[in-house]
């Protein structure tokens, strides 16, 4: 039995969602953040020593990383299913799109996300505040903002010449696409600046297999 070990508002809602588009069969092991730090419960690290997720377990095998978990599971369960046959071009995109969402697209808004929370640290005593809200500031300025407009632009021109981050038909490229996309929605100054990417969004949360899998992970905040 495969079981997700699933952190809520995290990216292990994508792996719901693959599971969901691959038919199969399994069972949801809930952990929830801390609401002070946001940070996954220690309980996470019987699973695995990082206690992160996502981490699913398949009898004795254990898998971490979310490009990891979808290689495991689209290579042993697919059957063909949601990746380009071998040797094509379309093969190549793929395994570009599944390794950029968290080497290049997620390290920006990360920073985005830190940066913005800084300021508001409880944490921080109050006469550092005005100071660390400007170097906050000047750090999202001149750096972090103009990395995820730049990235914002680059896919929707890809997305400009095919349908989807692969090529014409829906992978599992898409569903590892899906975490930075919509973190970038909600925290990146997405907009109608970029139509494709925002037609994006809209088809996979239409999709029925993306509905399912909120269903069984619960309340998704990037989505707000």
């Amino acid at each position: 039995m495969i079981r997700v070990h699933h952190l809520n508002n995290s990216r292990s809602q994508r792996i719901l969602w693959l599971l969901e588009e691959l038919g199969l069969a399994y069972e949801v092991v809930r952990y929830q953040r801390d609401a002070k730090t946001m940070l996954a419960p220690p309980e996470l690290r019987a699973v695995h020593p990082l206690g992160k997720s996502p981490v699913i377990t398949d009898d004795d095998i254990t898998v971490a990383e979310s490009g990891a978990i979808i290689e495991y599971l689209v290579e042993r369960y697919g059957q063909g299913r949601l990746q380009p046959a071998l040797g094509t071009p379309e093969r190549l995109r793929y395994t570009y799109w599944l390794h950029f969402a968290e080497g290049s697209a997620m390290p920006p808004l990360l920073l985005k996300l830190v940066f913005s929370f800084l300021p508001k640290s409880p944490a921080l005593p109050a006469l550092l505040r005005p100071l660390v809200r400007k170097v906050s500031e000047g750090a999202q300025k001149s750096f972090i903002d103009p990395q995820i407009l730049q990235q914002l632009n680059y896919f929707e021109a890809e997305l400009g010449r095919h349908e989807w981050f692969a090529g014409d038909s829906f992978s599992a490229a898409d569903i590892q696409m899906s975490f930075p996309l919509e973190a970038a929605a909600a925290r990146g100054g997405l907009d109608k600046k970029w139509p494709k990417v925002s037609a994006f969004l809209q088809k996979i949360h239409d999709r029925p297999a993306y509905q399912r899998a909120l269903e069984q992970g619960g309340p998704y905040q990037l989505m707000s």
